[in-house]
């Protein structure tokens, strides 16, 4: 007797890995854009800051010779870094935590590998938009770079993106929402204040030995060195190197998923 039952239509099958990353990646980074409040964080505050160093005439500077503009510019990206790969990446990630986003994904064929490799690229494109945006602003300010010192200068960025995004993946997996949302908005002012940042720390007086071994710290002085001297500073970039391996190896110990 023939088996006349139709055949069970084959389940579909999912995308192939790298596909799920990108558009786990696109998604990231248009709720990001999209956000006000993340946007405020990421691209209006460094605009700010960059135009207000520049022009503000009740700032007073020392920029050993060189345009306010030129002196700037090398700070407010590294703030921009912060910005989008630490405030920004931790506070998002901490809400998607306790709204059980995150508990979710990882039982899709994403994979919580996927998810981490997507919020990384996402972190990537948005400071892409910021440096664009950023440098339009400098240029119409004044400002005139070597373009000697840009290759160094992305390196840097890139180094401190990875080193900021492992500190906020700590943050966000180990510490209640509301608690990361108090406390990286803080760290963000403190480090725009004392850390190094925007201001060098061979000028923060007592504070400047601290400052130069933070993160914070080895990111402006490695973004400085390369735009301002046309070459990367490697102390700074070693101390970054050291807070990146320690940062990723304790969120990798330390995140909660739930």
């Amino acid at each position: 007797m023939n088996d006349t039952r139709p055949a069970a239509a084959a389940a579909p099958a999912a995308a192939p890995p790298l596909r799920r990353v990108l558009t786990q990646a696109t998604f990231e980074a248009r709720t990001l854009l999209r956000n006000g409040e993340q946007l405020l964080v990421s691209v209006i505050l460094p605009v700010l800051v960059l135009v207000g160093m520049a022009t503000a005439p009740f700032l007073g500077i020392a920029t050993d010779g060189v345009s306010r503009i030129d002196f700037a510019v090398p700070g407010v990206l590294a703030l921009a870094v912060v910005s989008s790969s630490f405030t920004s990446q931790a506070i998002a990630t901490a809400f998607d935590r306790r709204n059980g986003v995150l508990r979710l994904l990882a039982t899709t064929p994403l994979g919580r590998g996927g998810l981490l490799a997507g919020k990384a690229l996402a972190v990537l494109a948005v400071l892409v938009v910021q440096v664009a945006v950023l440098a339009a602003v400098a240029a119409g300010l004044g400002w005139t770079p070597d373009p000697a010192g840009f290759a160094p200068a992305g390196l840097a960025l890139l180094f401190g993106t990875a080193c900021f995004t492992a500190l906020a993946m700590l943050l966000a997996g180990t510490v209640r929402a509301e608690g990361v949302l108090a406390v990286a908005n803080l760290v963000w002012i403190l480090l725009v204040v004392a850390g190094g940042l925007v201001v060098p720390p061979d000028r923060l007086g007592p504070l400047g030995p601290l400052a130069a071994v933070l993160p914070s710290g080895a990111l402006g002085e490695a973004v400085r060195g390369a735009l301002l001297g046309g070459a990367l500073p490697t102390v700074p970039l070693l101390v970054l190197a050291a807070w990146t391996v320690a940062a990723a190896l304790a969120a990798a110990r330390w995140f909660r998923w739930h």
